[in-house]
């Protein structure tokens, strides 16, 4: 039987959640992440927060990292004063994913950041980002969707090499880019809506859609095949 690449994937970690007659502090992860890993041939393990010490030990173990979608990045962690429309800080979250990138860069483990996890990996590399833009989000709660566009020659655009349209839900963006990244994709407003490092520095990429909420696969097809 083929051995199939062990991914990584961070998840929540909530105070209220609710499931049958329980109401819990839990760690959780929308199902369509672990689904999205299994489809592209990959074993989903799910990473709660945990000591930033511990990180470098968690990726060794790992094929492939996934930092999944979830709260604004605290503005703190890339020096600037909070916009009134960022949401809440996630301490916790922020320093552990914080440390599983910085791992993940040193061991040439391949990473893949979705949304948040885009956002958190340019401020890993030094880089800040637009607190708040309209317009990639449909509402409250609500998925919407809209063109990217690849960069000819970039890691991204030979994955997915036409224009496509992405399910997204965002309202920040990179505004500075961190150390070594570079765009691979725009939304037509001129939005960067994905991030990449050369090939000499593994692969990482990062996009700033779901890719999990809709039916292409093959960004994390791309990643399970690196890690493979």
């Amino acid at each position: 039987m083929t051995r199939r690449p062990l991914i990584g994937v961070s998840t929540y970690l909530e105070t209220g959640a609710r499931w049958g007659v329980w109401e819990l502090e839990a760690a959780l992860l929308p199902a369509a992440y672990p689904r999205l890993v299994q489809r592209a041939g990959g074993l989903a393990a799910l990473l709660p927060p945990d000591a930033p010490g511990q990180a470098a030990a968690t990726v060794a173990r790992l094929d492939g990292l996934v930092i999944a979608g979830g709260p604004d990045v605290d503005p703190a962690r890339y020096g600037a004063e909070r916009d009134p429309r960022s949401g809440p800080p996630a301490p916790a979250r922020d320093a552990w994913e914080l440390a599983l990138i910085e791992a993940a860069l040193a061991a040439g483990t391949p990473l893949l950041g979705v949304c948040r996890g885009m956002q958190l990996l340019n401020v890993a590399l030094g880089g800040t980002l637009v607190q708040h833009l309209e317009g990639h989000t449909e509402a409250v709660g609500v998925f919407g969707g809209h063109p990217v566009k690849p960069v000819p020659g970039s890691l991204y655009a030979g994955i997915v090499p036409e224009e496509t349209t992405v399910p997204t839900y965002h309202h920040q963006a990179v505004d500075r880019l961190g150390t070594g990244l570079v765009p691979s994709a725009y939304a037509a407003d001129g939005t960067v809506e994905a991030v990449e490092l050369p090939a000499d520095r593994g692969w990482v990429l990062g996009v700033q859609w779901h890719p999990e909420m809709g039916e292409d696969p093959r960004v994390m097809r791309a990643l399970v095949t690196a890690a493979g």
